[in-house]
């Protein structure tokens, strides 16, 4: 087999139906542990991701202080070192593969006492970080980037003043890196965003007793603040379901039903745009958890047709796109992309990346500065380079099953930053993949 990394071998055919879980979401796992090492008292986390990447930042929080006792793989019980009682670490903190750990973690360390490096792996330390260096730096933040990249080195500057920021570019990670300064920041901190993102810190600031004021595309928080240890239930990840909801579309069998799914409305614009598309997809049971709205899914398989997806949309389906694109590739018709340029500054450049695998599977794609356009057809068979992106391996492995013959997806290792045990799950399902070590 070629390749150096583990690779997934997907073959066509599988029959998907029954019952799944997905792990927990990796973005509310991310701010349950930085919230709850800043807050006072105890703080009980259960669906916690046991990924690479929220470990990084459960690595990163112990390494100032915090005290964490993990009482199960997926349930945390935190004792806060308070807003103030971080403490330097020993050397850089490694973030691994982890943009949003490193984003918002330049938003809560600014304001400390003490200085802090945060660095990554290769494909983090390519990443575009003045993004987030520079709105902190408004608020009195001293920040240094190399050439806009990391590493990041944070000089703590106690004493931040809150201001107004109006972000060019919607991104949560941005919003959430501000919002986290604010908290130790004098006055009144305001976030306006062009477009809806997720609203994943706003939620869980609130449910630490953070006063949060919310109107349309605004947030403002007025600092400091303490923040009260509690309870946090952490559903499963909407953009691991996103798979398995286009698997259960795509592959011959009977309805699958997806368990306890997050259905934030910030996140779930896969599932309108894949209704626009044709798909049958059913929320029953939502609840509420934790201040985050939570369902089942369940996905009646069926044919696809192409669209042209609406812009408004992009926001609220950014991380879910890989598995779209995957799903126009094999929808009737043409399928236009636009308004998505973020995916180029995600693990990889999605949009290349996505349109090099789809190509050498024999799918006809024209190449966008901010999308693609995807002309659905026969699948063939044969190799794809994930380039190192989670999303992208699970995005191929899922349209498999559709080929003509096994796609083997290499660089791979990356999943278990988000999904880890993906290949398991991919055959309780149904899917015919296999996880092969070189």
């Amino acid at each position: 087999m070629s390749g150096a990394t583990p690779a997934f071998v997907a073959s066509p055919g599988g029959r998907v139906a029954g019952e799944i879980r997905v792990p927990g979401d990796k973005s509310i796992s991310h701010r349950a542990v930085m919230l709850a090492g800043i807050a006072t008292g105890r703080t009980e986390i259960t669906g916690f991701l046991d990924g690479e990447d929220c470990l990084a930042t459960l690595a990163a929080m112990t390494a100032m202080g915090v005290r964490a006792e993990r009482l199960a793989a997926d349930q945390l019980r935190v004792d806060g070192a308070g807003r103030g009682g971080l403490h330097a670490p020993p050397g850089p903190l490694d973030l691994g593969n982890s943009g949003t750990a490193m984003r918002l973690l330049a938003g809560l360390l600014c304001g400390q006492a003490f200085d802090t490096v945060l660095v990554g792996d290769s494909s983090l330390m390519r990443r575009p970080m003045e993004r987030v260096a520079a709105p902190l730096r408004r608020m009195g933040a001293r920040i240094e980037t190399s050439d806009g990249r990391p590493p990041l080195r944070i000089r703590g500057t106690p004493g931040l003043v809150g201001c107004q920021h109006e972000l060019e570019v919607p991104s949560a990670q941005l919003k959430s890196a501000i919002l986290l300064a604010a908290l130790g920041a004098q006055g009144r901190t305001e976030v306006r965003e062009p477009a809806l993102t997720r609203d994943h810190t706003e939620r869980m600031l609130a449910a630490f007793g953070v006063p949060v004021e919310r109107h349309d595309r605004m947030v403002a928080v007025q600092g400091p603040v303490e923040l009260r240890g509690c309870p946090i239930a952490v559903p499963g990840d909407f953009s691991s379901a996103a798979f398995f909801i286009v698997a259960g579309l795509i592959a011959d069998g009977a309805p699958l039903l997806i368990r306890n799914v997050g259905v934030n409305p910030t996140r779930t614009g896969l599932l309108e745009i894949l209704r626009l598309m044709g798909a049958d997809i059913r929320v029953l049971d939502t609840r509420m958890a934790g201040g985050e709205p939570v369902a089942d899914l369940e996905i009646h398989p069926g044919p696809l047709r192409g669209i042209e997806v609406p812009r408004a949309l992009v926001s609220t389906a950014i991380d879910e796109f890989p598995i779209l694109f995957a799903a126009a590739a094999i929808a009737e018709g043409e399928t236009l992309v636009t308004g998505a340029g973020e995916l180029r500054v995600k693990e990889s450049d999605r949009i290349a990346v996505m349109a090099e695998g789809l190509q050498r599977l024999g799918v006809r794609v024209a190449v966008l500065p901010d999308g693609l356009r995807i002309l659905g057809g026969p699948v063939e068979g044969g190799v794809v380079d994930s380039h190192g992106d989670h999303r992208v391996a699970m995005a191929f492995a899922v349209l498999a099953a559709r080929a003509k013959a096994p796609v083997e997806i290499q660089d791979v290792a990356n999943v278990q930053t988000s999904f880890p045990g993906f290949a398991a799950t991919a055959r309780r399902s149904g899917l015919l993949v296999e996880k092969r070590s070189a």
